[in-house]
């Protein structure tokens, strides 16, 4: 837990593609942390649209951006065409090598890879590229957060709502970060019991492998690409 009169500098990283929720739902617990400012970063401050189309917008670019107390990083889609952009993968490891705590969510972690930032960490991402963790030398976990060190791993999209409020309490202490979920009424009661591989109808399962299947060929190319360059045998 940091000082309570310390004041926090958080970015939240946009790109186009992205999951929103893998933004917005952490951006709700993030802004809420007392003493804190919080602000959406991107390449440009031009609208960009999510994977289903809706328009977001930057207020900073990259190279508007402070030296950063928290790091955080979506994924969704749009992380594949990124995974080779000096750019971004540089404003990450600049960011993270000054942050707190670096904060992926989904397919983020992917990106945080690319960078070469997991190596010999425990992570976890989205269920259909878990299995690509050990390309970027990180060990997969299978949890909904993994906190290693000061990197805090969510898995798949709803679970960077998890994860920020584990960061939230890391940075200002578990009432501050309870508070935040009442506010919230963060009590998930799902009408479903389909929400990881291992509960999920057989059939629901093969369909949502089915429906990601040639972006999920698409990271796995990439990844033994980066992994080959990393050095990293799997």
């Amino acid at each position: 837990m940091l000082p309570p009169d310390k004041h926090l500098t958080i970015g939240s990283m946009l790109f186009p593609g992205l999951d929103q929720i893998d933004l917005t739902g952490p951006f709700e617990v993030l802004s809420a942390i007392p003493n804190s400012t919080l602000h959406v970063v991107g390449k440009t401050k031009s609208p960009v649209k999510d994977f289903h189309g809706l328009n977001l917008v930057a207020d900073m670019t990259y190279d508007e951006a402070p030296d950063l107390d928290v790091l955080h990083v979506p994924g969704g889609p749009g992380q594949q065409a990124l995974m080779e952009d000096e750019e971004t993968l540089n404003f990450i490891r600049k960011q993270a090598s000054k942050a707190t705590y670096v904060f992926s969510v989904c397919t983020g972690a992917l990106l945080c890879g690319a960078a070469g930032l997991i190596k010999g960490k425990r992570a976890t991402t989205h269920w259909a590229s878990h299995h690509l963790l050990p390309y970027f030398g990180a060990t997969p976990v299978d949890q909904r957060v993994v906190i290693d060190g000061n990197w805090v791993f969510a898995a798949g999209v709803t679970s960077g709502i998890d994860g920020a409020l584990h960061v939230a309490a890391l940075l200002r202490g578990q009432p501050a970060a309870e508070q935040i979920q009442l506010y919230m009424q963060y009590q998930p009661e799902p009408p479903f019991d389909a929400g990881t591989p291992d509960r999920a109808p057989k059939q629901v399962l093969e369909n949502a492998r089915n429906a990601v299947s040639k972006l999920t060929a698409d990271r796995l190319a990439t990844a033994k690409k980066i992994s080959a360059q990393l050095g990293i045998k799997v």
